[in-house]
């Protein structure tokens, strides 16, 4: 009561000070018209009035001055003053303005929000997430997921009515009620802006006849008219998008056009493939194919054409007749639909021995290793390195797990040679033989996750990769020797004619040509598939440096043991979409039995209509797939959709903590995916 009253008292004060200052105004004005002018009284009534009037306006103004600046800070006044001020800037202010409850309820929106939404009714009472797409939690909160890349200390993305907005929330309280005010921001015509920059992006992509050397060997005007079929296909499908199709080396073009095209051909799932495959030559009607890099990566041009190239490699590496899209955050596949013709030439196989012998000669030590659950090819080819870093004279050791039975016949082949005394080695002492120097081989796979051991190959610097199977993403550290040919039948077809290269005649004992030739054996089921000219050429060297074909067949033989797991394949088979045959195991299976899946999988090719076979195993809590293809199906596109991998006619994929019936089911929808895309 008291600080009213003392309030009171002082603007009474103020307002007679006020009076006191408007009469004293008055009668000076008075008396200077009085003395100055002639004018008759009546005049200088009125002329006293308008000044009466225009003081006590200028002494309000005084008053409210003075009262503002002499008032508490806690003046009743001074709240619903600085009320009425926030009312009117937010009326008047030209961003869309809605205030809701701590529900989301609409209580008010200002007129620039109905012009910039203009909605089609009255949105009083209604929800806030009733117009636009975001919660008024999730304004609130100012966050949204990385992959949608809104976050902003602007607020969140929101649409409404076809319009992009950023919408920021203030919550404030009045009454002991929480309300919320959200402040909209367009960016309509930014977000126009920048789709429009991102559709006129340019994309750069290289392309490259990759069957060229086995199109040369038909008659020069053949194979002249199905280059230029070939040429003409590809600057239609150029002109088409309004691109830039050059061809910068022989058979080999570079193709620049605008990023909004790319969709266009992902939906098309790159049908230029096809109708390239449609061009033929020679009598026994080769296809003609091609594979594509493209790079859709942020940065310079410089860094597109990298990766546009990387891209084509890839491609290569993957078998070609196939696409590979390298986005920002992952890489895409499409085509690869045709079988891996075998190359001729063996100059790229003397140029990589030449590279891994230098990088073993620079080395202090070289490890090797496979792929998990080892078979006959891959540490053949392990052998055969050792035996390169031998010649070179660098310690090498192979990591493996010497206790695996389906090694068990190889590694006593070589142990008599003492050479081979302590070369067999396990992860862990592995991982106490790295060093600065140390190079790393690994073989039969490309990979990380089939790795024998994949903590070595992180913590190696120097890695050199050599595998027959279709290369299936990028490293995280870039190898110094990739040696990835899908069109070789094996690893140890490959590393035979390194060595063919690499070694004198008769460096090469028996026991580690049989041990190769054992590779071979099993990967072409005894040169019965996906063999070549150069597979029968490397069997030419290995028969040359002592490989006995009869010594070699004791490392198929099966035990009845062994016959009876295969057996267990048989009694529990099932079809899916006619073409696929599945075998399961009924039981808990053991490591042995993963060899017995994959002689499963290649008997039910035998049997009518199959056109791929898988057989699954489940071994503790993983499940074990062998697939194998009768030429048609590319089973490795397959089992690469649930992280396996392999080769056209023959894949494998292991899955970790799953049961028979999820792994099933997987397989199942992976299949479906292929037969939907291919």
């Amino acid at each position: 009561m008291k600080n009213k009253h003392e309030k009171k008292t002082h603007r009474i004060s103020a307002r007679v000070v006020l009076s006191v200052v408007i009469a004293a105004m008055l009668f000076i004005i008075y008396a200077l018209i009085m003395h100055l002018s002639s004018l008759d009284a009546l005049t200088v009534g009125a002329v006293m009035l308008i000044c009466f009037f225009a003081a006590e306006f200028i002494g309000l103004k005084l008053y409210g001055f003075f009262s503002f600046h002499m008032a508490n800070p806690d003046d009743e006044k001074l709240s619903p003053i600085l009320g009425n001020i926030t009312l009117d800037f937010i009326l008047k202010l030209y961003l869309p303005v809605v205030i809701c409850d701590e529900s989301g309820k609409i209580i008010w929106y200002n007129n620039a929000f109905t012009k910039a939404t203009n909605p089609r009714e009255v949105l009083y009472t209604k929800y806030i997430d009733s117009i636009v797409d975001v919660t008024i939690d999730r304004i609130l909160s100012d966050t949204t997921s990385p992959a949608e890349e809104t976050d902003s200390p602007d607020g969140i993305e929101a649409v409404a009515n076809d319009r992009v907005f950023r919408v920021k929330g203030y919550k404030i309280t009045a009454e002991g009620k929480d309300y919320v005010i959200t402040v909209w921001n367009e960016r309509t015509e930014l977000r126009q802006l920048a789709k429009r920059l991102s559709d006129e992006e340019t994309i750069i992509a290289y392309v490259m006849i990759d069957n060229l050397d086995e199109l040369r060997q038909f008659v020069q005007e053949k194979y002249r008219s199905a280059a230029a079929q070939v040429e003409a296909l590809l600057k239609e499908w150029a002109d088409s998008v309004g691109g830039i199709l050059k061809e910068y080396e022989r058979d080999k073009f570079i193709f620049l056009f605008e990023a909004r095209y790319l969709d266009e051909f992902v939906e098309k799932k790159f049908d230029i493939l096809d109708r390239i495959r449609e061009v033929r030559i020679g009598e026994g009607s080769m296809p003609v194919t091609v594979s594509i890099g493209i790079s859709r990566v942020n940065g310079t041009l410089a860094d597109k054409d990298h990766d546009a190239h990387a891209s084509l490699d890839l491609a290569l590496q993957r078998g070609g007749d196939q696409v590979v899209v390298k986005n920002i955050h992952n890489t895409e596949f499409y085509g690869g639909r045709t079988k891996t013709v075998q190359k001729r030439t063996k100059v790229r196989a003397r140029v990589i021995a030449n590279q891994l012998s230098l990088s073993m000669a620079k080395a202090n030590n070289v490890l090797i290793m496979g792929h998990r659950n080892p078979d006959y090819d891959s540490i053949g080819a392990c052998v055969g390195i050792a035996r390169l870093a031998m010649f070179c004279g660098v310690k090498a050791n192979i990591i493996v797990n010497r206790d695996d039975a389906n090694i068990k016949s190889a590694i006593s082949r070589v142990a008599p040679l003492p050479e081979y005394a302590d070369i067999f080695v396990d992860s862990i002492t592995g991982q106490d033989m790295i060093n600065s120097d140390t190079l790393l081989v690994i073989v039969d796979v490309n990979n990380p996750v089939q790795f024998e051991s994949p903590d070595i190959a992180d913590n190696v610097a120097s890695v050199a990769i050599i595998d027959h199977h279709r290369k299936t993403s990028d490293y995280k550290h870039e190898p110094v020797i990739s040696y990835i040919e899908p069109s070789a039948s094996s690893a140890s077809e490959l590393v035979s004619e390194m060595l063919e290269q690499a070694l004198p005649i008769g460096s090469l004992h028996r026991e580690e040509a049989d041990v190769l030739y054992a590779g071979m054996l099993l990967d072409t089921k005894q040169f019965s598939r996906n063999t070549g000219v150069r597979t029968f050429s490397a069997a030419l060297y290995l028969r040359g440096e002592g490989a006995n074909p009869t010594e070699v067949q004791h490392f198929f033989q099966a035990d009845l043991e062994d016959f009876m797991r295969e057996a267990k394949f048989s009694m529990n088979v099932v079809t899916y979409r006619q073409m696929f045959a599945i075998s399961m195991s009924d039981s808990d299976g053991t490591p042995a039995d993963r060899i017995a899946a994959a002689k499963a999988a290649d008997k039910l090719l035998g049997v009518n209509g199959v056109m791929a076979s898988f057989a699954l195993v489940q071994i503790d809590n993983s499940v074990h797939i062998s697939a194998r293809s009768a030429g048609n199906i590319n089973v490795q596109l397959i089992l690469e959709k649930i992280g396996g991998g392999g080769y056209y006619e023959a894949a494998g994929a292991f899955l970790s903590d799953v049961s028979m019936t999820a792994a099933l089911t997987s397989l199942k929808e992976a299949i479906d995916e292929y037969m939907t895309k291919n």
